[in-house]
């Protein structure tokens, strides 16, 4: 679920004493942006301390919690699952005697950023009931938040490393900043495989059987042989080059940017060739994901014969409420594809200058640490949680498959994700996918340089540029956005 990062000129003046930029090209450079970083952390660190220990001393926190967020994913966990929510309409909620409002702003056109970029800044400043408490962040642009003074640390917070033990890393890896503080959780774990027809599979490999499938697609040889025979059946292995993408750039070995230079990970180059191969024999299409082209293979005319994805693409995004669909009849299955990855998520963040600390605290901990709610996220939205012992669990147990049906609103209800993947629990997959992935390569230019990168290849997929062209229009984007980059 990526989306466009796109920094304004205000936000970039606003952040300019906080964000933590790239390494500049003279080593002088960036040994004074390091000094003046390590100081303001400190600064910051020192500062969102004195305000916890103001509001929890003085026992009188705020009568509002301000969160923000981009969709209703997280209000809604809330009202079904924190322990005394009430909800009182779509906008707000109460919490013994405080008031929840939700700033719902979406992620379109970069506006849910713009939206954090105005208020965050000048936070502590605002007057009480305006005070942001919790705000969401999204991978791909969380470092540009986790780097900057508006958030807080867990650790001022009171929040210890033991209480979240349980957690996978790489959730935790995601929002550490530049002096290792953590500034997030996520009550998510989006750990991700390969979601395959199972009636191709049928036809193709002769079995829908997991391990047999896995076989076929167990390191990207292995993918590439099975395209081939697909393709002879009428297949096309996925449905777009971008389908694949984000398994090669989970695995890479070094950052898009390094030592504020542009580096570009074998992996990445591995994409490409593999794609470029894949889209000249007709085996894959270079439509964009989200597409009306990309989806058709949600349907069995659609003749896709996998995506790659985590759990909320299976019950959420692979129209399983509708019974004409793979997904409606129960027909995909799951295992672990080429390479472990993960895809999306949501961290909690608490906003400096919160007059709730307590209470910031105690969701960001019951949300995303109590295994009994987690559990119960589990089982009833179907989500992948960020707990080893739930997931642990889970995978141990029968998940009872449940079929589309229609809800008391008249609308159809997508069938579990039990039903979706054939009666298989995928919690054993997903968990041991979550293990695997490791975030240590993330960079504050992942989001951008991801998006122009596959950008530009298109054109050379499409025969449109060569691969040395196509490669002289990422840089440029990169040059025009990320002015501090050397991508020459």
């Amino acid at each position: 679920m990526s989306k466009k990062r796109l920094v304004s000129a205000a936000m970039a003046a606003a952040f300019a004493a906080s964000l933590i930029t790239g390494c500049g090209a003279s080593g002088g450079g960036a040994t004074t942006t390091a000094g003046k970083t390590t100081t303001k952390a400190a600064e910051t660190t020192t500062k969102a301390a004195e305000t916890t220990k103001k509001a929890t001393a003085s026992g009188s926190e705020g009568k509002v919690l301000n969160i923000q967020a981009w969709n209703e994913e997280f209000k809604s966990r809330m009202e079904d699952h924190y322990p005394g929510y009430e909800k009182v309409d779509a906008t707000t909620g109460k919490i013994g005697d405080v008031t929840v409002k939700w700033t719902i702003t979406p992620s379109k056109d970069n506006a849910y950023q713009n939206q954090l970029d105005k208020v965050l800044p000048d936070n502590e400043k605002a007057s009480a009931d305006d005070k942001v408490d919790i705000f969401l962040m999204e991978a791909d642009y969380a470092l540009k938040y986790v780097n900057a003074d508006v958030t807080m640390s867990l650790k001022d917070l009171g929040i210890s490393d033991s209480d979240i033990s349980d957690q996978y890393k790489y959730t935790q890896d995601i929002v550490k900043d530049k002096s290792g503080n953590l500034k997030g959780l996520a009550w998510q774990a989006c750990s991700a495989g390969l979601i395959y027809n199972r009636e191709a599979a049928k036809e193709v490999l002769g079995s829908d059987d997991p391990a047999t499938v896995q076989e076929a697609v167990k390191d990207w040889s292995a993918f590439t042989d099975t395209a081939a025979k697909l393709k002879e059946a009428g297949y096309n292995i996925t449905s777009t080059t971008n389908d694949t993408y984000r398994v090669y750039s989970n695995n890479v070995k070094t950052p898009w940017v390094k030592d504020g230079k542009l580096s570009i990970d074998d992996n990445i180059k591995k994409w490409v060739d593999d794609s470029k191969a894949l889209v000249d024999a007709g085996e894959t299409g270079t439509q964009d994901l989200w597409s009306d082209d990309w989806s058709k293979g949600f349907y069995p005319d659609g003749k896709v014969f996998c995506y790659f994805g985590p759990a909320w693409l299976i019950n959420f995004s692979m129209k399983g409420d509708d019974t004409s669909s793979i997904a409606g009849q129960g027909g995909w299955g799951f295992c672990a594809g080429p390479q472990s990855f993960y895809w999306g998520g949501t961290w909690i963040a608490a906003a400096t200058g919160t007059d709730n600390p307590t209470l910031v605290k105690d969701i960001m901990l019951k949300m995303t640490t109590d295994k009994d709610i987690l559990k119960d996220i589990s089982v009833k939205d179907a989500d992948c949680v960020n707990s080893k012992s739930v997931n642990a669990e889970l995978a141990n147990e029968t998940i009872d498959p449940v079929a589309p049906a229609e809800g008391d609103d008249g609308k159809m209800k997508p069938g579990n994700i039990s039903y979706i993947l054939g009666g298989q629990n995928p919690y054993k997959e997903l968990s041991e996918g979550a293990e695997k992935v490791d975030m240590s390569n993330i960079s504050d230019y992942d989001q951008g340089c991801n998006e122009e990168f596959q950008k530009a290849m298109k054109n050379y997929f499409d025969g449109n540029a060569s691969y040395d062209d196509a490669l002289t229009q990422f840089k440029k984007a990169v040059n025009e956005k990320y002015p501090d980059v050397q991508a020459d």
